[in-house]
């Protein structure tokens, strides 16, 4: 059986990052990723993790304080679209595009925050690093988003990027996809 399109992000990402290394949860929801990613840089390392929903916060705190990961862990009540106001050089970058499971559906991610979010995120993306996009387009705002995202990562240089598309193409219902992005080098 394939992996689900979670599991290959989750795999492509442990791939490339080193125990000790920064990375960002660019859409913390409820903490999935934020948790996954504090396992794997460990004790040396950091997570920073963005939401502009202070339930996102809350649930996120709650489950890192559970598992004892929270000192890995900055989390900012703001827009993905500030990730290049680090000064950072980030190992790997992850989005959930869509809504916060459980929270209000009228929020969502949009479409131009998130190329802008994207294009931030790329410029503190280390060389080697990833960047993993789940779309999630079954809701009114995600067609516009998913087609604008697509498009933009059509663009992008392959001098630079590779970009990986891993969709299921016989699912019904807009199943999500995944989009991840390796920026070139060493």
């Amino acid at each position: 059986m394939f992996p689900n399109v979670l599991e290959v992000a989750r795999k492509l990402i442990r791939e490339r990052v080193q125990v000790g290394e920064t990375v960002v949860d660019a859409t913390m929801g409820n903490g999935n990723d934020t948790l996954f990613l504090a396992q794997l840089v460990q004790e040396e390392g950091k997570v920073i993790a963005f939401d502009i929903q202070p339930q996102a916060i809350e649930k996120t705190r709650e489950r890192l304080e559970r598992e004892g990961l929270a000192n890995r862990v900055e989390m900012k009540l703001a827009s993905h679209e500030e990730i290049d106001k680090l000064e950072i050089l980030a190992a790997a970058i992850m989005f959930n595009l869509g809504y916060l499971p459980g929270g209000d559906k009228e929020i969502t991610t949009q479409a131009s925050s998130t190329i802008q979010a994207i294009q931030s995120g790329l410029r503190v993306l280390r060389p080697g690093g990833i960047m993993t996009v789940m779309i999630y387009w079954g809701h009114p705002a995600g067609e516009t988003e998913k087609e604008a995202v697509e498009a933009f990562c059509h663009e992008l240089s392959q001098l630079d990027y590779l970009v990986l598309k891993y969709q299921y193409i016989n699912q019904q219902n807009q199943a999500p996809f995944l989009l991840a992005i390796e920026r070139r080098g060493q």
